[in-house]
């Protein structure tokens, strides 16, 4: 069964993290990064769930497109990149101290399930999903993580989610109201970067789920994903950006390279290869299979690799293609930049597990009892 690999519900700022803060419009661009849930899995097609920061969906007919100006090209070598993925980077990767589960850690002392939840989960690093479109303060957001990280010498893993027609109108449906305005800011989401490590996972659904776009608008959201790799790797050389690969149980892996490229996956100025498996469970090893025949038939620098999410694939994906908090799932490899495997340049949780995709609490939330139930 093909299902979606993120769909976003209840979304605000960052999430994978923290949801439900009140979106605090007009702060000062320095301060603290709103977080909000987790994507949400859902099949094809998938249904509308209005997004409470974003006041309508994405405009069902894009305005006209200016004509996007390039960044400017980072002057790396690829020796020069080659160095830094073999040996220079950091590999530790970043916990944000704000999430749903910590909160639930916090507040729960005297729970059974809680020495569990805390050490199982709550302790490893996750995503941090930025999936609103509030311009003004996203600089500032990006910029709270990205230096809370820097601090501590840590890799943070980032997720913009703003994409005009995410989710295909689906349960994330939202995100900029056209492609200058996501262009716009994009622009502003580089620029709280900073100077050190970070990992991109640009626009899950971007490519994989770009059927229900017409040739015209896919070849515009395309060019817009290829000129944000360049803007985001421009304004920090030593950031790694992912382009979306779907899963493996999705589109055939010559027809998503096909997509990739056309989206700039394939150039090292705007990408350090592919990610795949989002808020999904296909096993690791299948993953790994399919991210390999991906990136042979992407082409590009033999420096590209790919990223997993294994957050909930510890068991596999369920025989009978369950989406919504499925049962007899667990907990996937743990997260790393260390995995040992040739062209695969790590393993991330970028779905937060225990967030709800809507059955066993309400969308997005910490539901204890699904995430004790992962954990053990």
């Amino acid at each position: 069964m093909v299902a979606v690999a993120s769909v976003v519900v209840a979304v605000g700022a960052a999430t994978g993290v923290m949801s439900a803060f009140e979106d605090r419009r007009g702060v000062d661009e320095a301060g603290r990064p709103r977080v909000t849930a987790s994507p949400r899995l859902a099949p094809l097609p998938a249904v509308p769930t209005p997004s409470p920061s974003v006041t309508g969906s994405a405009s069902a007919a894009p305005t006209a497109r200016k004509t996007a100006t390039p960044a400017p090209t980072p002057t790396r070598t690829r020796q020069e990149r080659r160095q830094r993925t073999a040996g220079t980077t950091t590999t530790r990767l970043y916990r944000h101290p704000d999430s749903n589960v910590l909160a639930w850690v916090r507040a729960n002392p005297d729970d059974p399930r809680r020495a569990v939840i805390e050490s199982r989960i709550a302790d490893q690093p996750a995503a941090v999903w930025f999936a609103d479109f509030t311009p003004d303060t996203i600089t500032g957001r990006v910029r709270a993580v990205t230096s809370g990280a820097a601090a501590q010498g840590r890799v943070p893993v980032l997720v913009p989610y703003a994409i005009p027609d995410r989710d295909c109108g689906g349960h994330s449906q939202g995100g900029a109201p056209d492609l200058d305005a996501y262009d716009a800011w994009i622009d502003r989401f580089a620029a709280g970067l900073g100077s050190g490590e970070v990992i991109v996972i640009l626009e899950p659904d971007s490519i994989a789920q770009s059927e229900c776009l017409s040739t015209g608008r896919r070849a515009d959201r395309f060019a817009s994903l290829a000129r944000a790799g360049r803007v985001l790797k421009a304004a920090d050389p030593r950031a790694r950006v992912y382009f979306d690969a779907g899963h493996s149980d999705w589109n055939p892996p010559a027809k998503q390279a096909a997509w990739l490229r056309q989206a700039g996956a394939a150039s090292a100025d705007s990408s350090d290869g592919i990610f795949s498996n989002v808020s999904n469970f296909h096993t690791t090893d299948d993953e790994i299979a399919y991210d390999r025949r991906v990136l042979d038939a992407l082409g590009g620098p033999s420096t590209l690799g790919a990223v997993i999410d294994t957050s909930r694939n510890g068991n596999g994906a369920p025989p009978d293609g369950a989406w919504c908090d499925p049962a007899g799932r667990e907990l996937g490899r743990t997260p790393t930049l260390v995995t040992g495997e040739p062209r695969i340049d790590g393993y991330l949780w970028v779905k937060l597990p225990g967030e709800s995709d809507g059955c066993k609490g309400a969308p997005g939330t910490f539901t204890p009892s699904y995430a004790y139930d992962l954990a053990r």
